[in-house]
C-alpha cells in the first residue's frame, strides 16, 4: 500500500511539472486561485491564450448513485486540472449522444467567436467521444481560420480513480497553442495523438486509445507537438443557418438478409437525405436498388457509404451491388464513413443546394 501511494505521488509530481512546462510554452501565466472556481475571468497578464469551450462528455462526467455517469463539470472546472490560465466558456454540458444539429450550430458559432479574438491562438473543445468524429468533421467543413481547433475528451469519468481527461486536455491545449499546427484545420487530440477531423473515428469503446483513422498529424511528447504530416485541406463551406437545425438525414444499415423495408419507411417518412451504409465496398441486398431509385425520383438524395471501418466505396459489383445502386442514383461517399457522410450531406442540404447536391458532395470526397 505505501508503494502504491509513492507511485501516485510521483505521477502527480510529473503531471504538475508537465503543466508548468505547458504554461511556459503557451505564453500563459500560472493559476493562483482555487482550481475549482467556476469563474471564467482571464488573467490580465495574458497576451495570448487558448480558449476552452466545454460541451460535456465523459471528461466532465461524475457518477451519481443509481443514475450512472452524467456530464456535470463546467469548462472552468476542467481547466482547474491545468496550472495554465486559459479562457473558458460553457457552450453545453451534456453527453455527446444527446447532441442535435441545433446544438452543433450553437457550437460552430461559439468557435467562430472565439477564433475572432486576435489574442486567441487556438481553441479546444471538450466533447464526448461518442460523436466526436461527427462534430469535428462539421467544424472542419466550415473552418476558415489558420488557428487550430482541437477536440478532446476522455474515456474515464472525471471522478474515476485514474481519469485520462487531465492529460488529454493538457495535450489539447498544447496542440492548440502550437505554431506548428496552424493551418491544419480541426483536429482530434487523444491519448497523445493528434489526428485530422476528416477520416477520424472512434474504434474503441473502452480502451484509452479511443480514436484511429484520418491523418496522424502529430504526437504529443512533454507538452510539445511533434508534427508527422499535414492533412489535406478543402475549401470551407458556408456556416450552417437555422435551416440546418431541422435537416433530417437518416443512416440505413445493410447486413446479411436485410430487406429494404427500413429504407422504404425512411423515404415515406419524409427524410431530406439518406446515407446507405452498405456492405463491403458498397453493396446492398435484394430490393434496395428499386428503393434508391424511388428516393432519388422523389428528390431525396442517397449517399452510398460502407459499414466497413476502412477503405473507399467503389461501384464494382452488379446484381444489386454498387454498380446498380449508383446506376439508380446513389452517390458514392469515397473515403467518408457513414456518420461523416451524414454531416456533409446535412450541411449541404441545409444550404438548399438542390439539383447541385451531387456535384457539391463529390467535391468533398
Amino acid at each position: 500500500m505505501p508503494q502504491c501511494q509513492r507511485s501516485r505521488t510521483d505521477d502527480r509530481a510529473e503531471r504538475v511539472a508537465l503543466r508548468h512546462l505547458l504554461a511556459a510554452r503557451c505564453s500563459l501565466t500560472l493559476r493562483d486561485g482555487d482550481a475549482d472556481d467556476p469563474t471564467t475571468t482571464p488573467n490580465e497578464g495574458i497576451s495570448m491564450y487558448v480558449h476552452i469551450l466545454g460541451t460535456g462528455g465523459t471528461i466532465s462526467s461524475r457518477t451519481r448513485e443509481g443514475a450512472g455517469a452524467t456530464a456535470t463539470d463546467g469548462a472552468a472546472s476542467l481547466a482547474g486540472m491545468l496550472t495554465a490560465e486559459v479562457r473558458t466558456t460553457d457552450v453545453l454540458t451534456t453527453g455527446s449522444y444527446l447532441l442535435t444539429f441545433a446544438d452543433l450550430r450553437i457550437l460552430v458559432k461559439a468557435v467562430q467567436e472565439a477564433l475572432a479574438d486576435d489574442d486567441c491562438v487556438g481553441v479546444v473543445v471538450t466533447h464526448g467521444t461518442d460523436t466526436m468524429e461527427e462534430t469535428a468533421f462539421l467544424l472542419d467543413l466550415v473552418h476558415t481560420s489558420d488557428k487550430p481547433v482541437v477536440l478532446t475528451g476522455a474515456q474515464r469519468a472525471a471522478d474515476s480513480s485514474h481519469p485520462d481527461g487531465p492529460d488529454n486536455l493538457a495535450d489539447a491545449v498544447a496542440a492548440a497553442a502550437s505554431p506548428a499546427l496552424r493551418e491544419c484545420g480541426v483536429l482530434v487530440c487523444f491519448a497523445g495523438q493528434v489526428r485530422s477531423a476528416r477520416g477520424v473515428r472512434k474504434t474503441q469503446t473502452w480502451e484509452l486509445t479511443a480514436f484511429d483513422g484520418g491523418t496522424l498529424v502529430a504526437e504529443m511528447r512533454d507538452g510539445e507537438a511533434h508534427v508527422l504530416a499535414r492533412p489535406r485541406r478543402y475549401p470551407p463551406l458556408p456556416l450552417p443557418t437555422e435551416a440546418f437545425d431541422n435537416v433530417r438525414v437518416e443512416i440505413v444499415p445493410c447486413f446479411l438478409g436485410a430487406t429494404p423495408r427500413v429504407l422504404a419507411h425512411v423515404i415515406d417518412d419524409g427524410a431530406d437525405g439518406i446515407v446507405l451504409a452498405g456492405t463491403g465496398i458498397g453493396n446492398a441486398g435484394v430490393g434496395f436498388v428499386d428503393e434508391v431509385a424511388r428516393a432519388v425520383a422523389a428528390g431525396i438524395p442517397v449517399v452510398l457509404a460502407s459499414r466497413v471501418v476502412w477503405g473507399p466505396v467503389k461501384p464494382i459489383y452488379g446484381n444489386g451491388g454498387g454498380v446498380d445502386l449508383v446506376g439508380a442514383g446513389a452517390i458514392p461517399s469515397g473515403d467518408l464513413n457513414a456518420p461523416q457522410s451524414r454531416m456533409l450531406m446535412a450541411l449541404l442540404l441545409g444550404r438548399g443546394v438542390g439539383d447541385k447536391f451531387a456535384d457539391n458532395f463529390v467535391a468533398f470526397t
